[in-house]
């Protein structure tokens, strides 16, 4: 591999067309024996009519169901709607099939606010295993219905939910007189509400969270050179952060936030470098001839892995966060590329080639062994959800640039695509202080 095939690569993950529609979820595959679950639409409590409850009811309902994990009862079957457990009449869900019920009511709470009450109960124990009361406004109504999704999911499953987060991705769109534009954009992990965080002319990509959720790194071709921005997703005030001589890309947080692991050619070849934010220096933590590319940090902030054609192929390559001796880790198949860390730092996931096809795996760190997760002819760019439990990542549908997730068993699928056009590059947020779990 030259310099001259990296570049062409950069090239290639842009080269995308995308509308500006919600992204919409269809479940592909889901776990066999999916726990059967009945969410009642939330009563309301408060002066005059109102959906509110039943729309809150609707997105918990619409979580957990694509999640995979969950078979929800549709609301038609339903025997009764309690909205609190003086309501529930357990024998109603026994006779209907269900393992578990989510009832809850939502009243005025001051001036444009609401308190949100739900409970989970256990159908066949007859007896409450967990219940909030949420204050809200109109405006965090969704953010509160994956907020009780996340608290059931954990529940139910013992593992921490992550409907309360937002996933980011690369657009491109076609505009009336043929040219392109270029969007980075962010959405709910449900693909609602999507808002551009910045838009060009030219390719942007390789977007990438802080740890702290409010910050985007990314690649952008602005005066048809790439720089590395960092961009505040709130409030879209942006700084560039590396424009050096030739290759400036693959931008990767340390997990305090404070730093990022680049790709850089400034002193002739591309190699791996670490960027202190605050203090504007660099650190080279490889230097070699070969390609050093698409660094990622492992969770504890200790070490680094890259991709490397040193080897002769491009393979997965770990190193000191401080520089140093450089490990080989994978070693099946001739094309192993972009790794990044599950939330654990057990495993990674990475794009593997299966004969002529570039394919989603799953690298034991333990064992070194390796698993086959996606079964499309152009997968790329794998990102982990922040509980570890789902990857999502690009891929081809019929020529077309979609989105898809696949749980880290292999055995819950999804596609998540557009109406119109291409989308690609996208990477799931962390959780914040805001979105961890319970309130």
């Amino acid at each position: 591999m030259n310099k001259r095939i990296v570049g062409l690569l950069f090239l290639l993950l842009w080269a995308i067309r995308a509308g500006a529609a919600p992204l919409t979820i269809e479940i592909t595959e889901g776990a066999e024996g999916a726990l059967p679950v009945a969410v009642v639409p939330f009563g309301w409590q408060g002066p005059g009519a109102s959906d509110i409850g039943e729309t809150l009811a609707g997105i918990v309902r619409s979580d957990l169901q694509r999640s995979g994990r969950f078979n929800t009862l549709p609301v038609k079957d339903m025997l009764a709607r309690p909205q609190s457990d003086a309501d529930v009449e357990f024998r109603d869900w026994k006779v209907l099939g269900m393992d578990n019920l989510v009832v809850g009511h939502v009243r005025p709470n001051g001036q444009d606010g609401y308190l949100v009450r739900f409970q989970l109960f256990d159908v066949f124990k007859g007896e409450q295993l967990t219940g909030y009361n949420f204050p809200t406004t109109r405006r965090d109504l969704r953010s509160t219905a994956h907020k009780i999704a996340d608290i059931i999911y954990e529940k139910l499953t013992g593992q921490p939910g992550a409907f309360d987060t937002r996933i980011a991705y690369v657009v491109s769109s076609q505009l009336a007189d043929g040219s392109q534009e270029v969007s980075l954009k962010v959405a709910d992990a449900d693909g609602f509400d999507p808002q551009t965080i910045v838009t060009s002319s030219e390719p942007l990509m390789s977007p990438a969270w802080a740890p702290d959720g409010r910050r985007l790194a990314y690649v952008s071709f602005e005066q048809k050179k790439a720089s590395v921005y960092v961009q505040e997703v709130f409030t879209g005030r942006r700084m560039k952060v590396a424009s050096f001589k030739g290759i400036n890309g693959a931008p990767a947080w340390s997990p305090d936030g404070r730093k990022l692991a680049l790709t850089l050619s400034k002193d002739g070849n591309p190699d791996i470098y670490v960027l202190n934010l605050n203090r504007n220096s660099l650190t080279r933590l490889t230097d070699h001839y070969a390609i050093d590319t698409e660094p990622a940090w492992s969770p504890d902030g200790d070490s680094v892995v890259f991709t490397s054609d040193r080897g002769g192929q491009p393979q997965i390559y770990r190193v000191s966060a401080f520089g140093g001796k450089v490990s080989r880790l994978t070693f099946e198949g001739a094309y192993n590329a972009r790794a990044s860390y599950a939330p654990d730092g057990q495993s990674l996931t990475l794009v593997t080639r299966q004969g002529g096809d570039y394919r989603i795996a799953l690298l034991d760190l333990r064992n070194s062994g390796l698993q086959v997760l996606s079964d499309g002819r152009l997968d790329e760019s794998p990102s982990f959800a922040p509980n570890g439990s789902m990857i999502i990542y690009a891929t081809k549908i019929n020529g077309k640039g979609e989105l898809a997730a696949v749980s880290v068993d292999g055995r819950i699928r999804q596609r998540l695509a557009l109406q119109e056009g291409d989308v690609r590059e996208p990477v799931w947020s962390p959780y914040t202080k805001t979105n961890r779990r319970n309130p």
